[in-house]
């Protein structure tokens, strides 16, 4: 097996931010070290490189056994993060003041030269993943990682930081039922999930929610709101919706808050939207919780931890044995390395004949179509 000369690499966090990036940088540098290899990490995405003058202590900073003790557990990134600075559509203010998107990757790989890294380990999501590629095909070294609460990547089967947000989704949805009957309400709960619905979908039928409303089926809300008057005739007077935050009606968009240069929409308000209709077609008090942020902090699942660890190991691996431009994916039971190329640009969207959203059907659950 090809194996290549290693001496140093790095390691970012890119996107927002998931449970288990700990556990992928500590895997990555123990795995490292024990190779004989030095390991850098890069703060905030990739800005720690090409924007050294925003850390006046150094952007990128050395990651050593006592900077990676007891981090396994714990949420967020040593590394920081960010959605901003893609170093591929750089916001960039020209003369007169206005602004444009430059592609600065040149700047980036020559900085990894400079600095003699012979690899880097890339974690994130679509975005930070189409980098990584577009590195690679510079000529860097690369291997990525799958991160994303949304669990909208493709070529794996579970991306890590997913089951802990599911888990502490569905966890809040529980809590919401009591309070939910004992007002006979009607409660919205607004999850994360931009362009697929696995969290709303996963969370919502483990919690025994009674609408779920996804970015792959547009939602009627007349049919949601047939469905709280079926519920009022059997008995129960109260209901739990749950929607993603790309939830859009049928002929209608998502629900944008913001477009800012250099980096993707920002969704929200789909939750309150809901809410407000639902109470004037039904008359039903109704409520809106957004989990939002909430999702992504805390301490990672005993699940996510595992499969961090163990892409964060895969990825050394991949990397002594000569490969580049891939990503490690979990394909139970193992773990293997697919092109970057068959994974960017793509989406994993949840599959309308899947056997979730058929058991759901089965239970009663409406989709709002």
């Amino acid at each position: 097996m090809k194996t290549s000369r290693i001496k140093r690499i790095a390691i970012n966090t890119g996107g927002g931010d998931a449970p288990g990036l700990n556990a992928v940088i500590r895997a990555v540098t123990i795995a490292a070290l024990n190779r004989g290899w030095e390991v850098l990490g890069i703060r905030d995405g990739l800005n720690g490189i090409f924007l050294p003058h925003l850390y006046p202590d150094g952007g990128v900073v050395p990651l050593t056994r006592e900077r990676v003790r007891g981090i396994t557990h714990l949420g967020g990134t040593i590394l920081g993060t960010t959605n901003k600075g893609n170093p591929l559509k750089h916001p960039t203010q020209r003369k007169d003041g206005t602004w444009y998107e430059k592609d600065r990757s040149d700047e980036v790989v020559r900085a990894f030269k400079t600095m003699k890294i012979d690899a880097l380990v890339a974690i994130g999501g679509d975005g930070s993943l189409t980098i990584a590629h577009a590195l690679a095909e510079k000529g860097l070294r690369v291997v990525g990682v799958p991160k994303t609460i949304d669990n909208d990547l493709d070529k794996t089967v579970v991306t890590f930081g997913f089951d802990t947000a599911v888990s502490f989704a569905t966890a809040c949805i529980d809590r919401l039922h009591s309070t939910a009957e004992s007002h006979q309400r009607v409660m919205v709960v607004e999850v994360m999930g931009r362009y697929a619905g696995w969290i709303a979908l996963n969370s919502g039928v483990s919690s025994s929610a009674d609408v779920i409303l996804i970015p792959e089926i547009p939602y009627d809300l007349q049919k949601v709101a047939e469905k709280i008057k079926e519920r009022e005739k059997e008995g129960s007077k109260f209901t739990i919706i749950v929607v993603a935050e790309g939830a859009k009606p049928k002929g209608g968009t998502a629900s944008v808050v913001s477009k800012e240069l250099g980096r993707a929409e920002r969704l929200g308000g789909v939750g309150e939207r809901v809410a407000n209709e639902i109470q004037q077609l039904t008359g039903k008090e109704t409520r809106c919780v957004v989990l939002g942020h909430l999702l992504r902090g805390g301490t990672p699942t005993t699940f996510d931890r595992l499969v961090s660890l163990r892409f964060g190991a895969a990825a050394v691996r991949a990397l002594e044995q000569g490969k580049s431009n891939v990503m490690v994916a979990l394909d139970p039971p193992t773990v293997r390395y697919v092109p970057l190329e068959q994974v960017t640009g793509r989406m994993k969207a949840v599959p309308l004949d899947c056997d979730t959203i058929l058991s759901a059907r089965d239970l009663g659950i409406s989709f709002g179509d």
